[in-house]
């Protein structure tokens, strides 16, 4: 999955700042029930690629969402399939 989070500029510093710190408690959360496997920051932009493992869409979605940035988010979900040579 990748995602971009473009935050209003009407947030002041420390809504964002507080913003921040709910947002990595939620990922370490999520990251601790397995959900959230791993994340790669994209060089220069604002942009993130993870791996996420989820039973269904709608778990997914469910994880996603939960998070504090969620609504100013853009993500793309690319599901992946184990490929024959690695089972």
């Amino acid at each position: 999955m990748r995602f971009e989070t473009a935050l209003p500029d009407s947030l002041s510093e420390e809504q964002v700042a507080d913003l921040l710190v709910r947002e990595r408690a939620r990922a370490t959360e999520l990251r601790g029930s397995g959900v959230l496997k791993r994340l790669w920051r994209i060089p220069g932009r604002r942009g993130v690629v993870g791996l996420w493992e989820a039973a269904d869409a709608t778990e997914l979605h469910d994880a996603l969402s939960s998070l504090p940035q969620f609504p100013w988010m853009d993500v793309r979900i690319e599901p992946l399939a184990t490929h024959p040579q690695e089972q």
